[in-house]
């Protein structure tokens, strides 16, 4: 079996059994001990049917390279990232994130929750699992041992140590879990009396675990999944939605009219409270996310910092530069007091603190962080991704140009767009970003011209 196809620039995901099977998963857990040199990990896993038998293919392969294994069972993705910079240990998430239910997939990382990219050890993983496939390692003179560890109530503890929300006005919350892992984690995050009762009352939606998707799929990017979360968020009066793809690891906010809430608004909204907590500190934003967020930070006295796209460049930049926050367009949110990892629920605490902190509903809260008219992603199927780029960056060669990922086209009226390739399908994806609609409009389409041409 090629594992050039399912190994991607940040984590293994493929069809189940088609191109992920236990024999795969054997392998990589013997290759990421390999190249990790650990003698410990940890693993965990999401609801899908396929999980619990990876992650035991996969802890074999590690304990047979002689590692012992901390198995910390069901968990959103930020949960094993908890574990892993908690228990010093590298980690490896089996989950296909918001992927139809035909998917899984491994995400991993180094020890303290660093990041495995394609030229951090991934390619490295992938090739000496190819070889692994084709002839089995030397076992190791002794075998690991798996031990069972329950960190769900840890994690909820150490993310109410960042976050207080004891003291905010009562709000009432809907929660779209999609049938992922937001339905195994928020009720014991923010709903477990044990540690401390909270002023919320959380309104629950497809809590049941169903790596089925038998209700919508867990994207929340794609607008006809949060459908559901919109008509019940005007149905109950509530005062914010909070929507989490399947693994939990991402987090999407609706307002009090059901109206969604960019992720770029929520990055400002953070970055704002970061900054108070450490005053001229760096935040980190990926190059598609609104030019509201750069203003709003030095505003604020913080020092902003752009980067591609991607989790790998985002922690490694959030590590090199110190940075407190970093925040993405696609919901993704990093935080330096999580080990520099991206939590989707500490996200949302973020926005509920901000939001019970005072008394305007939210719509109004966040209506300072947007600044600006996006066209959302828009993607286009071509047969020469290179060819439509570079027709697009002589179309628009006057502007001022970058390429730090995909092109890059900035304008003297404020407006901007970004067109980068896929790095799975022979897509191209735009954004753009103007003043107001018809501005937005017009550009996107004349970009879309080029790129359809």
């Amino acid at each position: 079996m090629d594992l050039t196809e399912i190994v991607k620039a940040y984590d293994v995901r493929g069809v189940v059994p088609d191109q992920l099977d236990e024999r795969v998963a054997r392998a990589v857990g013997a290759a990421f001990v390999r190249v990790t040199g650990a003698d410990r990990i940890v693993v965990a896993h999401d609801m899908r049917t396929s999980s619990p038998l990876l992650v035991a293919a996969f802890a074999a392969g590690a304990t047979g390279q002689g590692a012992d294994v901390v198995d910390a069972g069901l968990g959103p993705t930020d949960m094993l990232y908890y574990a892993s910079g908690s228990l010093d240990l590298p980690g490896a998430m089996f989950t296909a994130s918001h992927n139809p239910a035909r998917y899984n997939g491994i995400k991993m990382c180094r020890a303290g929750a660093r990041p495995i990219g394609q030229e951090t050890g991934l390619a490295d993983i992938r090739d000496l699992a190819q070889q692994f496939l084709a002839e089995s390692p030397e076992p190791a003179a002794t075998t690991g041992t798996v031990t069972e560890r329950d960190l769900l109530t840890d994690y909820a503890k150490h993310l109410r140590s960042l976050v207080d929300l004891s003291g905010i006005r009562r709000l009432k919350v809907v929660v779209d879990a999609g049938n992922g892992m937001g339905g195994y984690s928020v009720p014991t995050v923010l709903g477990d009396e044990k540690l401390a009762a909270l002023p919320l009352e959380i309104v629950p939606m497809y809590f049941e675990l169903d790596g089925s998707f038998p209700n919508h799929e867990a994207n929340p990017l794609e607008p006809k999944n949060i459908v559901d979360l919109q008509a019940k968020v005007r149905e109950v009066g509530a005062d914010v939605g909070l929507a989490f793809d399947g693994d939990a690891d991402r987090c999407f906010v609706v307002d009090e009219r059901g109206e969604p809430v960019p992720p770029s608004a929520i990055t400002a909204l953070v970055a704002t409270r970061e900054l108070a907590k450490v005053p001229g500190a760096t935040i980190i934003h990926n190059l598609i996310v609104s030019h509201a967020v750069p203003e709003i930070v030095r505003e604020h006295g913080g020092v902003p910092v752009r980067t591609r796209v991607g989790h790998s460049f985002i922690k490694a930049e959030m590590a090199s530069t110190g940075a407190v926050f970093g925040g993405e367009h696609s919901a993704h949110y990093y935080f330096k007091d999580f080990w520099f990892a991206d939590t989707g629920m500490l996200a949302a605490m973020h926005v509920l603190a901000a939001l019970g902190g005072q008394s305007r509903p939210l719509s109004e809260l966040v209506a300072e962080f947007s600044r600006y008219v996006a066209s959302g992603e828009v993607n286009s199927t071509v047969d020469d991704q290179a060819a439509r780029v570079a027709a697009v960056k002589a179309r628009f060669a006057d502007a001022e140009l970058d390429e730090l990922d995909g092109l890059t086209a900035q304008f003297d009226d404020g407006s901007w767009f970004n067109l980068r390739a896929s790095n799975t399908e022979p897509l191209l994806r735009l954004n753009v970003e103007a003043r107001d609609e018809q501005r937005m409009a017009q550009l996107r389409d004349e970009v879309l011209a080029v790129v359809r041409d």
